[in-house]
């Protein structure tokens, strides 16, 4: 009788492995549980979520980044969707619902074929060409846009302003997105360029939305504290200063000994008169506001006061830039090295009482090449989220910035595409075109969850737009989901940048493809949480987060 030897033990106790069609399946299934987690968010009459971390601190958003950042997830393939939303949102700063949603639906529809032994590696060469199609299609479909357009400009800043809370004020922000992009575009080797980082966004709870307004400046959370100081410089001339305004102390310990008393006064003497150098030094150059990375003591600012110079002090280096940015100048590390030239200007630079907090507004700027906006309104958490909204509405604008060409939203562009790869599928034929079709039904997805949350049936809305579609000149036409009828995207003012879709079908086959291509899966024994600070590979503990349909904890 031949003995049956016991398999060699490869893997260390406690490890677990899925592999083959489980491992592939249960991964799919945990993509699609993060697709149905913000499906119901799409459009602009999603629904909102949620979501209370372990301290009890509470996030209600409909951004899908912000969603999938606040969840705990923990199983891998579900990590994967999470960096879609991350890219998209690093990339072009819009369309993260848009990004996951296609991706689980790509793996749904994906799913199907491996049902009829379709091999994952023709699945995912037929979503490869589907994609390159996709991006042919959309340059020919797309449209161009200049920024003196300002009607297209506000029209998608609007559709990107995806938030109920802004209802009849989406014209009033839009607006505010688009000038502070324009205030600070820039050429870059030939090209245009818009950093969001530059604007500079400050919330006050106090008030309604409408009095959020735009500052061609910089917005301090600073007051002037020497109460004799002025309030108001009108054509300020700004001194930049990194150097505290006091006499440093020396880097290593020293020892005075003074054997006459009146050497004291004369030692204290001395370090006045170098205050007052410094003050003569700031008022000789024409400076009337003086801003400092460090500190200043009070004589100095008794000194600055009776000069009427305005002083603000402790400024934190990330502000000084966007201050420096908006008033021109620099900053300098030595008062000795002020000059006329180095000097910023601003029209007006006042103190004011927003609510119950002092603020110094430095406003008026030409030319300033760093603006901001300051958020009003009546609930912390609609602050938050107005935030979210405005960066939103400001990357669309920046992406337009980068490349002028835009693209018809509500579902239009998803179901023009859908057709014409249909088309394309047929020429490719075999078990590609299978993949091609699949591709096609997934983009379909889009216009279906947009007339779902606006509680429109997705199937006669679907049908609908494939007879519309069917006219080559009706090939904007997508949902309004208002009224629930189809009508043209482009007078209707539904518009999204280019960037924006070609960044999200990327992503998506991408994080598919990725997922796809997985038929293993080994995790090891995670170490319990109270022995984590420990040697690694240490015994005990729990076993890894479970590898089946459920994602998050």
């Amino acid at each position: 009788m031949r003995l049956v030897k016991k398999p060699p033990l490869i893997l260390k106790e406690g490890s677990k492995r899925t592999e083959g069609e489980d491992a592939l399946r249960v991964n799919i299934t945990a993509a699609k549980v993060i697709g149905e987690t913000v499906k119901s968010t799409l459009g602009p009459k999603g629904m909102d979520k949620m979501l209370v971390d372990r301290l009890g601190g509470i996030v209600i958003t409909n951004d899908g980044a912000t969603i999938l950042e606040e969840i705990d997830v923990r199983h891998p393939a579900a990590k994967i969707m999470v960096e879609i939303a991350r890219t998209q949102d690093s990339e072009v700063g819009d369309g993260t619902t848009t990004a996951v949603l296609l991706a689980s639906e790509l793996l749904t529809q994906a799913e199907t074929l491996l049902g009829f032994k379709i091999h994952p590696n023709t699945i995912i060469n037929g979503y490869k060409k589907a994609l390159a199609k996709s991006q042919e299609l959309l340059q020919t479909l797309s449209l161009s846009v200049s920024l003196t357009n300002l009607k297209i400009l506000k029209s998608i800043a609007e559709s990107a302003i995806n938030c109920k809370l802004l209802k009849d004020k989406e014209e009033y922000f839009a607006n505010i997105a688009v000038q502070s992009i324009l205030k600070i575009q820039e050429i870059r080797e030939d090209t245009s360029y818009a950093d969001i980082e530059k604007i500079q966004i400050v919330k006050h709870q106090g008030n309604s939305l409408s009095d959020t307004l735009m500052v061609e400046g910089i917005i301090l959370e600073k007051e002037i504290e020497h109460p004799d100081m002025i309030k108001t410089v009108d054509n300020a001339k700004i001194a930049l200063l990194n150097v505290p305004l006091e006499i440093e102390k020396t880097k290593f310990d020293t020892e005075i000994r003074i054997a006459n008393p009146l050497d004291i006064k004369s030692y204290l003497d001395e370090e006045e008169e170098i205050l007052r150098a410094m003050v003569k030094k700031i008022r000789d150059v024409g400076a009337n506001v003086v801003i400092t990375q460090k500190g200043m003591t009070l004589l100095i600012e008794h000194l600055l006061a009776k000069n009427k110079i305005l002083a603000i002090k402790r400024v934190k280096k990330k502000e000084m830039m966007k201050i420096q940015r908006a008033v021109g100048g620099k900053v300098v590390s030595s008062v000795n090295d002020l000059t006329p030239e180095f000097l910023g200007d601003a029209g007006h630079v006042e103190e004011k009482l927003i609510g119950t907090k002092k603020m110094v507004f430095i406003e008026k700027c030409q030319n300033p090449r760093s603006v901001s906006i300051l958020i009003r309104g009546s609930i912390e958490h609609l602050l938050h989220e107005i935030e979210r909204t405005l960066i939103d509405a400001m990357s669309v604008i920046a992406d337009i910035v980068r490349n002028n060409k835009y693209i018809t939203g509500g579902g239009s562009i998803e179901v023009e595409l859908a057709k014409k790869l249909r088309e394309f599928a047929i020429i490719i034929g075999g078990r590609e075109q299978l993949a091609i079709e699949a591709f096609a039904g997934t983009l379909e997805t889009i216009p279906k969850v947009l007339a779902a949350n606006g509680g429109y049936d997705p199937i006669d809305v679907i049908v609908e737009l494939r007879a519309k579609h069917s006219i080559e000149k009706n090939k904007y036409y997508g949902i309004d989901v208002f009224t629930g009828k189809i009508v043209d995207m482009n007078d209707l003012g539904v518009l999204e940048p280019l960037l924006v879709k070609l960044q999200a079908l990327k992503s998506a086959t991408e994080a598919a493809s990725m997922i796809l291509k997985i038929d293993d899966v080994v995790a090891a024994k995670l170490i319990a949480p109270e022995r984590r600070a420990g040697a690694p590979g240490v015994g005990g503990g729990q076993l890894p987060p479970n590898l089946g349909p459920n994602p998050m904890s």
